[in-house]
């Protein structure tokens, strides 16, 4: 057999070239579990409204370990101690942190599994990954849990300015044409330092810092939190759960198999054995579009619709309000939609509804961004920048919302 090169370049539309580091590396992009990433949509329903946000988690994963090998590189030419064994568990770190992403990003964890979210099934990919390499994953798995002792190295993989936010939202905005929400990563990434084993950014680094929040709060009020892929997302999430509960009935509806195993089975955590995360290691996007096809002409008045809405991008109305919406407006729109169409409180609450959404572009309490001063003080970004709405961007905004169907229904 042939000696396959490991070395690979991919050619990524926002970098430029991305070379593969090392073997290892290789290998676990080569993984079942990695491939599969290419089958799962990085931006969920946003594609509804932006027609480019086609991108996948794989992408994004690619994008991510790019930027580590610059992060290790400045930081090492500023003399920051990386051995070689934290440099690889950083990239294997950061490939892997959403390898536990269902289909369409979030939509499974609020409906077909209770209450797992990605970032535990990622952990548990990463420790199978770990038996099938010999143990080579367990300083990866460190600090992806945030247990290892030098604690830049976990604020690199999940931190304010970690290489996930550093990516998505430069490559979000790429994809879906939103040029407001475009940031500066390379320059951020040479602006960081290192100072007591924790993460600073040199002074001079604190316009690009503010760019970057400004940017990620753009990106949620415009972007992630659009009322359209906010509604399509919650109709998602519905069609996954009115599925589960006609199966629970007795009723067969046609799936894959990877999906009629979520179907049929009470998964919690404790449940997700071997057995499960191979099912769920065959689940993607294909399997929901697939069966949504199908089940847009299904007998079941609620599954029928909520397919068809998706599918033909015919989708409710979205009012998004500043005050909590009044319990009275959602039974007048639900008792309107029980009569016109004689069914259940129960099945009409599928189609009415109503929920809150919140943005904080900047949680300082969390784990602040640390400005390393010109005299080697160490001040958080909120008290040096002399731009205003930082402390705002500080604050968290809820906003709510009520979704019900259009009068045509």
């Amino acid at each position: 057999m042939n000696k396959v090169n490991k070395l690979k370049i991919f050619n990524d539309p926002i970098y430029g070239f991305i070379t593969i580091p090392n073997s290892l590396i290789f290998d676990l992009i080569e993984h079942r579990y990695f491939q599969r990433l290419r089958r799962i949509t990085q931006m969920g329903m946003s594609y509804l409204v932006y027609p480019g946000a086609h991108h996948t988690r794989f992408h994004h994963a690619i994008g991510c370990m790019h930027l580590m090998q610059k992060a290790v590189n400045v930081l090492r030419f500023k003399g920051v101690a990386i051995s070689e064994e934290e440099e690889n568990a950083l990239y294997i770190a950061i490939l892997l942190h959403d390898i536990g992403h269902g289909p369409f990003s979030h939509a499974m964890e609020h409906s077909i599994v209770n209450g797992v979210s990605h970032e535990d099934i990622s952990m548990l990919f990463m420790e199978q990954l770990n038996k099938e390499f010999n143990s080579s994953l367990t300083l990866a798995i460190a600090i992806f849990k945030g247990n290892y002792s030098r604690k830049f190295l976990c604020q690199l993989i999940s931190g304010q300015l970690d290489m996930d936010r550093s990516d998505y939202l430069k490559r979000d905005s790429f994809y879906t044409g939103v040029a407001e929400g475009n940031i500066n990563s390379e320059r951020l990434i040479t602006m960081l330092n290192v100072v007591d084993d924790v993460l600073v950014v040199e002074e001079k680094g604190i316009y690009s810092v503010e760019k970057f929040l400004v940017a990620r709060r753009f990106m949620y009020w415009q972007v992630y939190l659009h009322k359209t892929s906010l509604a399509a997302e919650q109709l998602l999430i519905r069609v996954l759960s009115r599925a589960k509960e006609l199966t629970n009935k007795g009723i067969h509806l046609q799936a894959s198999e990877s999906l009629q195993y979520f179907l049929k089975n009470e998964i919690s955590l404790d449940d997700f054995n071997k057995e499960t995360l191979e099912a769920f290691s065959r689940l993607d996007d294909y399997d929901i579009v697939s069966a949504m096809k199908t089940w847009q002409f299904h007998e079941d008045f609620v599954l029928r619709n909520l397919c068809e809405m998706i599918i033909n991008r015919d989708l409710l109305k979205v009012k998004i309000k500043n005050k909590r919406i009044k319990k009275d407006v959602l039974l007048k729109h639900t008792q309107n939609l029980m009569n016109k169409h004689s069914i259940s409180k129960e099945e009409a609450e599928y189609f009415v509804f109503y929920g809150e959404i919140s943005n904080q572009a900047y949680n300082a309490k969390k784990q602040g961004i640390n400005i390393l001063q010109k005299n080697g003080k160490i001040v958080d970004i909120a008290k040096v920048s002399d731009q205003f709405n930082i402390k705002s961007l500080s604050k968290q905004v809820t906003k709510y919302y009520i979704c019900y169907p259009k009068d045509k229904m």
